[in-house]
């Protein structure tokens, strides 16, 4: 039987850090910021905008993530089981007889 990769997928490893990171730079933005540092940004709160653009992008690996899973095959499973979904049975090789 197949079964989900769960915490070893990849986009989850991936939405952790971004949302880690986004956080940091969301409260360095947001309580650490001065009047120098706005000026040479352009007055724009770089580390506000970018922590807020990483947790968005977090958002997006996570949903994708749990709404798409990855299935992963038992290593003694039946060859001739279709567990993509896909019709094809044998992951496009050709069966010689």
């Amino acid at each position: 039987m197949a079964h989900k990769a769960g915490l070893f997928d990849l986009r989850l490893v991936i939405a952790v850090l971004f949302a880690v990171y986004g956080v940091v730079l969301l409260v360095v933005g947001l309580g650490f910021t001065d009047e120098s540092d706005l000026a040479k940004a352009d007055g724009l709160n770089i580390n506000l905008w970018s922590g807020i653009g990483m947790i968005a992008l977090s958002a997006v690996f996570g949903a994708w993530a749990v709404l798409r899973p990855v299935i992963v095959p038992d290593p003694g499973a039946d060859p001739g089981v279709d567990v993509r979904g896909d019709g094809d049975v044998d992951g496009g090789a050709q069966r010689r007889g």
